[in-house]
């Protein structure tokens, strides 16, 4: 491949696609530019698998914290180690944007692979990734109907000011949002399209109307469209390969008519019983596809022939009866109408110790969703080359092999666990409290017992009881639904809420989820790719789905309570001010450990001034949180306290008014009458009524035990002013070097009052 450069702007940033330099031996590679953000995409094909009864496309994407300049912080390790979720979730964008235009009849392995070697902060580089990698299989001459565009859309509500501060044009909707700009925006949504349909769309949403949707995956298309010539432009310029293509398998079509002739019956009879199974397996299905393969008739004396053929035949002609009988008579594999929900019900407080809990189950799907709450400290931090950032609100998805009725491997979470697991959290993210209103680190954890499509979905509406169960108050409650669709080449129909089998068998698989106000997040995933008026047309029937399932899952729980679970940590935010953290962390942490050790709390000190006390008692925080109160508010003269004597000295006593906070009771403010030593009026461990009589320059405390009497400070012999019995001054007349004094000594009115 001959060295290539092109460059091209998109909304006043350059992309740029590089080949012909770097990593000469894959089957095709390209470097991407936006900004300083650069990824190398690389692409090699392998050879035929048959044996695996599907698609070997593997899709990498390797995250190097060099991009950002940065050291992973593991004090032993110090190597990238495991993808994280951000990874998984990115290789998941580009999967699913490239696998649906790959022929059906491929089964090379195509193995592709993406390097981050530079971030700049500014420009994400999962965009730049997808479109890297259309450019790389473009080149390649893999057989790929491609090339395919992506771009990330945001939008502004009309006259956020921020469009100014940030430098764009007064806009809606923000094409490639820097990382910056997303803070603003109400939109996070990833689009990828082909030249004339929709593939892949992935977004959150702060509630947004089904409306502007429509019209942000609109204005992709038109964006998309110009990258897609670009890449055009890019592989005709590098010469690329002329495209390999595809044999047909003859014999799979002569073996679909010949099983189909015979079986067809036996087969689609099979629909009912695989509607209430997500899993392919089951011992019918397995029993006919044993009797065939044994037909001597059929396909016994066919060579070539095994049972992952008859198998995959046995499929297609299953999801084409299922194809037929919903395009024809409107008929669903499980009987319901097009538009049907399935029967809903659910439960709250199901279990006994945990912070909230809620079951819910939509036909044969059922998830156990279970809410963890947890002080500030707990909070996720996640590393990665363009720094570390910290997760509040978590969801983490487990859907295990029983949960189809399987037997399989249980362990790490699959990539597709991490994806719906993604998906549910992003769902409820904006209806979560600021930590401001709500100060805990909320964990969500989604058992899937049972699946039979839409699981995710489930997650998402078990999700918003569990969190209603727990206390937490969201804005608003959550729910989600599945959208599919079946079509040919004269029409398509829009199914609601998809069983496993509608989605095996269908087109597509639209999951939407929102409150009754709007849209929180949407995915796409098609086998098909969709037009526009598909895509406005199913979410204008999801959002009809959407609000039937909220009306019954308010029937459960109608409102969030009022109060956390008594297992639940209790949790209060003090305001201090800056300057006063020393106080309440003390010399060496001595002041802040005493203060948790005293009230078996926790505390954390953030440098704003926000000290969060967590701890199991609602009384134990409460008087920590006084403690720190009392600790860093200002003492006024006049007020009245009742203290203890901490410690004696021979001018006075100290006495703590507050928790941490003494004042200096001078002897000459003990009594009313002429006090030689503090030992004569109080001992150390003594309650004693107290008044704040005068705080000096440094803040320091003086109090008096006389609280109706003479004025503060003021010698019952005279009106003359005392300085701090601390000071300096007071010092230097204490020891007679002062310029009142008679022969070398304190006169008689200063020896007699000391």
């Amino acid at each position: 491949m001959k060295h290539t450069v092109s460059s091209i702007e998109i909304c006043q940033k350059t992309l740029t696609l590089e080949t012909g330099t770097l990593a000469s031996q894959a089957t095709a590679s390209v470097l991407g530019r936006l900004g300083d953000t650069m990824v190398l995409a690389t692409v090699v094909a392998g050879s035929k698998r048959e044996d695996l009864g599907y698609f070997p496309l593997f899709v990498e994407y390797i995250e190097r914290l060099y991009a950002g300049g940065r050291i992973k912080g593991s004090r032993w390790v110090k190597r990238e180690g495991r993808p994280s979720d951000d990874a998984i979730l990115t290789a998941r964008l580009i999967d699913r944007s490239i696998r649906p235009l790959f022929p059906k009849e491929y089964v090379n392995e195509v193995q592709v692979v993406v390097t981050v070697l530079s971030v700049d902060g500014e420009n994400n580089p999962d965009i730049l990734s997808i479109v890297t990698v259309s450019a790389a299989l473009t080149l390649s001459g893999i057989p790929w109907n491609g090339p395919v565009g992506s771009v990330r859309m945001g939008f502004l509500k009309e006259g956020d000011i921020s469009v100014k501060e940030q430098g764009q044009n007064q806009q809606e909707f923000l094409i490639n949002p820097r990382t910056a700009e997303l803070e603003f925006s109400e939109l996070d949504m990833v689009v990828s399209q082909t030249q004339e349909k929709t593939l892949m769309i992935e977004a959150g949403a702060s509630e947004i109307s089904e409306e502007i949707l429509v019209q942000a995956a609109t204005r992709a298309h038109k964006e998309n469209k110009t990258i897609i010539a670009f890449i055009q432009d890019f592989v005709k310029k590098a010469g690329a390969p002329q495209r390999r293509t595809v044999e047909k398998d003859e014999q799979f079509q002569t073996l679909i008519n010949i099983i189909e002739k015979t079986y067809k019956d036996e087969i689609v009879s099979l629909i009912k019983t695989r509607a209430t199974h997500e899993s392919s397996g089951g011992g019918e299905l397995q029993e006919l596809i044993d009797k065939i393969s044994a037909d001597e008739n059929t396909v016994s004396q066919q060579e070539g022939i095994d049972k992952k053929k008859v198998a995959k035949v046995v499929e297609h002609i299953l999801f084409k009866g299922i194809r037929e009988l919903i395009l024809t008579k409107q008929v669903r594999p499980d009987g319901r109408k097009i538009d049907e929900i399935r029967p809903i019900s659910g439960a709250v407080s199901v279990l006994p110790r945990t912070h909230g809990s809620a079951l819910f189950q939509r036909g044969d799907t059922q998830a156990l969703t279970v809410v963890t709450l947890g002080s500030p400290r707990m909070e996720q931090l996640i590393e990665g080359p363009e720094g570390e950032e910290v997760k509040r609100y978590i969801h983490h998805y487990s859907m295990p092999p029983y949960s189809v009725g399987e037997v399989g491997r249980m362990g790490v979470p699959s990539r597709r666990e991490i994806g719906h697991g993604a998906l549910a959290e992003r769902a409820l993210l904006a209806v979560i409290p600021k930590q401001e209103t709500f100060p805990y680190t909320v964990r969500v954890v989604s058992e899937i017992l049972s699946s039979n499509g839409s699981t995710s979905m489930a997650s998402a509406c078990g999700s918003t009881l569990a969190l209603m169960d727990a206390g937490v108050p969201i804005k608003a409650p959550v729910a989600g639904i599945a959208m599919g669709m079946m079509s040919d080449e004269k029409k398509y129909v829009i199914l609601s809420d998809i069983i496993g089998l509608e989605d095996f068998s269908g087109d597509m698989d639209f999951k939407a989820a929102g409150t009754e106000k709007g849209v929180c997040a949407i995915q796409l995933d098609v086998k098909t790719p969709v037009t526009i008026q598909q895509i406005e047309e199913t979410l204008k029937k999801a959002k009809i789905g959407r609000l039937h399932i909220l009306k019954k899952m308010l029937e459960v729980l109608p409102q969030a309570r009022d109060r956390v679970s008594t297992y639940a940590p209790k949790i209060e935010v003090v305001r201090v001010p800056v300057e006063k953290i020393g106080e309440v962390i003390g010399p060496g942490g001595k002041v802040i450990r005493g203060i948790m050790a005293g009230t078996s709390t926790t505390i954390d000190v953030e440098d704003d001034g926000s000290v969060t006390v967590s701890g199991k008692s609602e009384e134990d925080v409460r008087k920590a949180a006084d403690w720190i109160k009392n600790l860093t508010r200002d003492v006024g003269v006049g007020e009245v306290f009742e203290g203890t004597v901490k410690r004696m000295l021979p001018f006075g006593a100290f006495v703590e008014i507050l928790p941490g906070k003494e004042g200096l009771v001078h002897v000459s403010q003990m009594s009313n009458n002429f006090v030689k030593s503090p030992q004569d009026v109080v001992s150390i461990g003594d309650k004693v009524k107290v008044k704040v009589i005068e705080r000096d320059e440094q803040g320091r405390i003086n109090l008096s035990m006389l609280l109706e009497g003479r004025s503060p400070q003021q010698n019952p012999q005279t009106t003359e002013r005392r300085p701090h019995p601390l000071s300096m001054q007071f010092q230097r007349e204490r020891s007679g070097r002062t310029n009142n004094r008679i022969g070398g000594r304190p006169s008689p009115r200063r020896s007699s009052r000391y």
